[in-house]
């Protein structure tokens, strides 16, 4: 397997440098980019397989440029950001963050979920057991482009965590899937307490089959366990 191809966008000179020697020490090749413009031309150049970003940047900040990241199918994207409250870390996953840590960080809980991370967007392996396309209710989930169909061919691109978990359900149509089991799924890692990743990823999913209002809820909410997918999966 080839090195991993880590990306720093943090505007502040000390923070970025840290990061820098922090990966670099991990084994990874790692670059840095003060803003979007640098950003875009590192994806140019380079196959990045992780971005860590900050989101106060100047010029367009991480929030923006996080929806311009998503649109890359192989890249894992963790916001690393001074700001704590809910409301911007709950903004930050339904954009498609797969991860938000606040600063100050802890360097060895970064590296890990960073690792965990690029162990899902590196092996690609992982994904050749999905089939290409699944339908179900009319609507179409496809794994070559990784987007979500709907029944008048509207076409919804996926983050990757949106992607894995709606996968996860059409694989297990009628179980209950628990928050552990989704998250897992999702990102590699363990539920942490307090944790609404799994909850905003299954709101962003709500949302597409929100386009056609007659359709039946699709996914519902098992109080206390977890989640279950109610649609008919096409043999």
């Amino acid at each position: 397997m080839q090195t991993p191809n880590v990306l720093i966008v943090e505007d502040e000179v000390v923070t970025r440098t840290t990061l820098k020697s922090l990966f670099e020490a991990e084994g990874y090749n790692v670059f840095e980019a003060e803003n979007g413009n640098q950003m875009h031309d590192f994806f140019e150049n380079h196959a990045i397989n992780l971005v860590i970003m900050d989101i106060n940047l100047p010029g367009k900040n991480g929030l923006i440029l996080a929806r311009e990241v998503r649109d890359r199918k192989n890249v894992g994207l963790i916001f690393l950001t001074g700001r704590d409250n809910d409301v911007d870390r709950i903004l930050g996953l339904e954009i498609g963050a797969d991860d938000y840590l606040t600063k100050p960080f802890n360097p060895r809980e970064l590296t890990i979920r960073a690792r965990n991370l690029l162990s899902r967007t590196t092996n690609s392996s992982e994904d050749d057991d999905l089939p290409s396309r699944v339908n179900f209710n009319g609507w179409t989930l496809d794994g070559d482009s990784r987007s979500l169909i709907s029944p008048t061919d509207k076409e919804f691109r996926l983050p990757r965590s949106e992607f894995r978990a709606l996968h996860l359900f059409l694989s297990n149509p009628g179980k209950i899937l628990t928050r552990e089991q989704l998250i897992m799924e999702m990102t590699g890692r363990e539920l942490r307490p307090n944790d609404r990743t799994v909850d905003v990823t299954i709101r962003r999913i709500r949302k597409h089959f929100e386009s056609h209002p007659s359709e039946e809820e699709l996914i519902v909410t098992i109080h206390g366990e977890g989640y279950r997918f109610c649609g008919q999966v096409d043999s």
